[in-house]
């Protein structure tokens, strides 16, 4: 059922032109659908270059806002190219919405629900593919409160709050269903956070003696040759083009692969910085190499990747933070209601909305708190007791472009097709 939205502000729907995760490397140039189920073409030539069985090709992004008020367990889905949102089953007690680009996943005391919003992106370095397809409630992986989920193109990892990890085949979920892998094998210790899909393999932090360090396994759980390196007190992930970036008490590790080798480099705050302030939650636009994190309750993390480098940015009082990187500026929601645009380079304050937010306002440190979604060039804003979402052109000082009118309170959101 699709109810049409009431657009606020209404302008030209922007064009994409993000290169972003991929949600579904297994598809190749050669003509490989992602439905095993497709009868197989007589030469190259029978199917067209892209083609995936029950997806449309599109010219362009197909950018889709994953709604959900854990109160009333309403959910939506918000196409930002139609402007029409979509009812999907109720999920009540959501205490996080993630997503892998493609799949929305809302975790709650029974489990993790797996939404597919039917839209995502397909990189292949040289040139990139848009989809858009069905969106449809897949159903529950068994995933307990705490449990953290990571996916790349073909595994999707679940790790419980003990640190036990089951793995669940991806490309499964994108025909509907949902069917487990060979867990990790037995290991002393438990594994600290997630466990992350990456360059094939899994990467985990492995608890041991009570010290953290880095284990990598291949995707039947051997593990292989890992760098001896340790992370005291982790917290909070990322995968970006150079590598996973995990977060340690004393700044963060990045672990790469290069010709099948793995390796790590520290990234540390540096003297001055605060013990209490250190970054717990990375966000960061998909193919981005910036990240940003609260850095205590009036100051934002960014650590630029690629120079292996940090920047605290002195704010108001933090809600939520994001940037598309590569120039652009730090996005900061505060507690007055307002966006916030800051010169990353200057710490200088540049541009500001007027107030977005409705009634009291939340810290990101509540589990319910508006979010920032970034995209190569709007960011989206939710305002959950106004019931509405915002888009902003974070090119033209934080511009309204549009507002979205919607019948729930959207208290998380998360943006796919990416």
């Amino acid at each position: 059922m699709a109810i049409v939205l009431t657009v606020r502000r209404n302008v030209t729907p922007w064009a994409s032109a993000a290169l972003v995760l991929t949600a579904l490397l297994a598809t190749s140039c050669a003509g490989q659908t992602a439905d095993e189920s497709a009868p197989e073409a007589s030469s190259s030539a029978d199917t067209p270059h892209g083609y995936v069985e029950g997806a449309e090709e599109a010219a362009e992004q197909q950018s889709r806002l994953l709604l959900n008020d854990p109160g009333s367990g309403d959910s939506r889905v918000l196409d930002l190219m139609t402007g029409k949102v979509h009812r999907t089953a109720q999920v009540a007690d959501t205490a996080q919405l993630n997503t892998d680009g493609r799949f929305g996943y809302l975790h709650t005391p029974q489990g993790a629900h797996v939404l597919d919003s039917g839209a995502w992106t397909v990189d292949h370095g040289d040139h990139v593919h848009y989809y858009r397809a069905a969106i449809r409630d897949v159903g529950r992986l068994p995933a307990g409160p705490g449990a953290q989920v990571r996916s790349d193109a073909t595994v999707t990892a679940v790790t419980d709050k003990d640190g036990r990890t089951e793995l669940y085949d991806r490309t499964k979920l994108e025909k509907g269903s949902i069917s487990s892998l060979p867990s990790l094998p037995s290991l002393p210790g438990t594994h600290t956070g997630a466990v992350v899909p990456y360059a094939e393999h899994l990467l985990a932090l492995t608890n041991r003696s009570g010290t953290a360090k880095v284990s990598v396994y291949d995707r039947e759980g051997r593990p292989v040759a890992s760098p001896d390196v340790e992370c005291e007190d982790p917290r909070g992930d990322a995968v970006t083009r150079r590598g996973v970036v995990l977060g340690c008490a004393d700044g963060a590790l990045l672990v790469r692969e290069m010709d099948g080798a793995f390796t790590a480099d520290r990234i540390p705050y540096g003297d001055d910085a605060p013990a209490a302030e250190r970054a717990a939650v990375f966000r960061h636009r998909p193919g981005s190499d910036t990240l940003t994190a609260p850095a205590g309750n009036e100051a934002v993390w960014v650590l630029d990747v690629t120079d292996r480098a940090w920047k605290r940015v002195e704010t108001g009082p933090v809600v939520a933070a994001g940037t598309a990187g590569e120039g652009s500026p730090l996005l900061v929601l505060e507690t007055d209601g307002a966006l916030h645009g800051y010169d990353i380079a200057t710490g200088k304050q540049i541009s500001r909305t007027e107030r977005l937010l409705t009634g009291p306002q939340r810290t990101g440190a509540d589990k319910n708190a508006p979010v920032i979604e970034v995209d190569r060039s709007r960011a989206y804003v939710n305002d959950p007791e106004g019931k509405r979402v915002y888009e902003i052109d974070y090119n033209d000082d934080l511009r309204v472009a549009r507002s979205f009118d919607v019948d729930i309170e959207p208290h998380l959101m998360a943006e796919t097709g990416r």
